[in-house]
């Protein structure tokens, strides 16, 4: 069967390999479709903490069933599954304490182990969702969309709140949607007016604001004084990091989605007036997974997936999807041609 494997930082080598073959509680997988997202693109650029090369990439999967046992959710050969590309380890604190997602010891499809960019696969069969009512467009963009489920959970949205989001990447542009589904109305901010725009058409954000020194004067004129009771980074940039706080209400919540390699400051007295309560959102849980199933054709899919090749066309124009004159928000390549 074929492959695509990321030797090292900028390249990809397209090989042939024997089919895996299924052990006991796994279950063997046809792959449809994979979405890059921001974790690829870092890979292939070399500046992904903490990775290991050679590694075949992808955790954005549509999928279907070739062969499967008995399982709790009675899934069966022929039906089309969402993976959970988070393999947890079901014993340390945070897993029973419910927070799979942030396990000690998790390992991720595409990162810690090989990912999806592959003809067929073998997964534990406990980490699949049925998704027979999806077609393979949606079910590929589950996991981005579930991050952002995630992160709305956490910051426990209310509907009638005003909530900041920053970074109209793929992740920004699902914790937009998923605010407004809880009720929210939402703010993006971004440096990119073409992102900006598509936030605001195709998403129905109500307002937009450019990245900036007026950022914050700006939202505090759209919210009469008194600023946005959640701010989502959704961006993992070091400016935008530290000047989330001043866009964000006292008494409110800031909740850092992105991710920075480095140090961030703040001012204490500053963020000590507003109370402001910190919180990071990392990964998806099952319920994270389920709710976005549940609610994905509110989500503008056809839109969200700029650009689509089959596998034998990826090297060639993966380039391409890391310059934002592209136009590109979210890129998928086809393995079942």
């Amino acid at each position: 069967m074929k492959y695509i494997v990321c030797e090292k930082p900028g390249e990809f080598l397209l090989k042939e390999k024997e089919a895996p073959v299924r052990k006991e509680n796994e279950a063997l997988l046809q792959i449809n479709k994979v979405g890059i997202c921001g974790t690829d693109l870092h890979a292939y650029g070399g500046n992904q903490a903490f990775f290991t090369y050679p590694r075949i990439l992808g955790h954005e999967l549509a999928s279907e069933v070739l062969e499967i046992g008995e399982n709790a959710r009675g899934i069966k050969a022929g039906d089309k599954v969402v993976i959970m590309p988070y393999i947890s380890c079901g014993k340390c604190i945070a897993c029973r304490n419910g927070k799979t997602n942030c396990c000690t010891n998790i390992t991720v499809l595409g990162v810690h182990g090989d990912g999806g960019m592959q003809e067929q696969i073998t997964v534990p069969a406990d980490i699949l969702l049925p998704a027979n009512n999806l077609s393979d467009d949606e079910m590929a963009i589950v996991e981005p969309l579930a991050i952002g489920a995630h992160a709305v959970r956490r910051a426990d949205i209310k509907p009638g709140e005003i909530v900041a989001v920053v970074g109209c990447g793929p992740i920004g542009i699902g914790i937009m949607k998923l605010a407004q589904i809880a009720g929210a109305k939402v703010i993006a901010i971004d440096m990119n007016e073409q992102r900006l725009e598509y936030a605001k058409e195709k998403i129905g954000v109500d307002y937009i604001v450019k990245a900036g020194e007026n950022a914050a004067s700006d939202i505090e004129k759209i919210t009469n004084g008194d600023l946005c009771t959640a701010v989502f980074d959704a961006s993992g940039n070091k400016y935008a990091l530290e000047a989330c706080p001043d866009y964000m209400s006292h008494g409110g919540r800031f909740v850092l989605v992105g991710l920075s390699k480095g140090e961030l400051t703040y001012t204490h007295p500053k963020v000590h007036a507003k109370e402001m309560t910190l919180m990071c959102s990392r990964n998806a849980t099952t319920e994270d997974f389920e709710h976005v199933i549940s609610v994905l054709d509110q989500f503008p899919t056809e839109s969200f997936i700029t650009h689509n090749v089959p596998y034998t066309e990826m090297i060639a124009n993966f380039d391409s999807w890391l310059k934002p004159e592209t136009g590109v928000i979210k890129a998928t390549v086809d393995f079942k041609l």
